[in-house]
């Protein structure tokens, strides 16, 4: 991944990147987009509870570029996916927004159903894990604390389990 790409990351990603302490070397190295939704996430949950990780919406969103969806964008994607709507609805806006770029981009999700719903769309070879972020970014500290469904072998193994479904259809 180069310097400047564009890559579209979800609520899981902000928070583990966050939390491992690379968001800011992630944000200064790509051109990191979210929705909304996702920012609102990340912000959200029970704060009292064991490994919550506190965000700054002010802070986070100095350092990424935030879409609001429209309801136009939102039933793009209803169209091009029935299934789509079982997302989580910071993906869900996520997979809205995406639809709506003719630019070349990438994006990072740790959820399974978000990429099988990528693969569905023909995004497969979109689809960057946390740690090839942190990789690209010399953060070396960060890749040895990434939980498992933030790594690569994670999401090549989604990836390749949706590939084989939108086969079998």
């Amino acid at each position: 991944m180069q310097s400047g790409q564009v890559v579209l990351v979800d609520t899981n990603i902000i928070i583990e990147a966050v939390r491992t302490n690379c968001w800011t070397a992630i944000t200064a190295h790509f051109i990191i987009e979210t929705v909304d939704k996702c920012c609102e996430e990340a912000r959200t949950g029970r704060a009292h509870r064991p490994g919550y990780v506190e965000i700054d919406e002010a802070a986070l969103r100095t350092r990424l570029t935030v879409r609001r969806i429209t309801e136009t964008e939102m039933a793009a994607l209803g169209l091009r996916d029935a299934e789509i709507f079982h997302l989580d609805p910071g993906e869900l806006e996520l997979w809205a927004h995406a639809l709506s770029r003719t630019d070349a981009w990438a994006a990072c999700s740790c959820d399974r159903d978000a990429i099988k719903a990528a693969v569905r769309l023909g995004w497969e070879d979109r689809l960057v894990s946390l740690e090839e972020l942190a990789h690209a970014v010399g953060a070396r500290v960060a890749l040895k604390h990434l939980r498992e469904q933030f790594k690569s072998g994670r999401l090549s193994e989604w990836r390749t389990a949706a590939l084989l479904m939108r086969g079998l259809r």
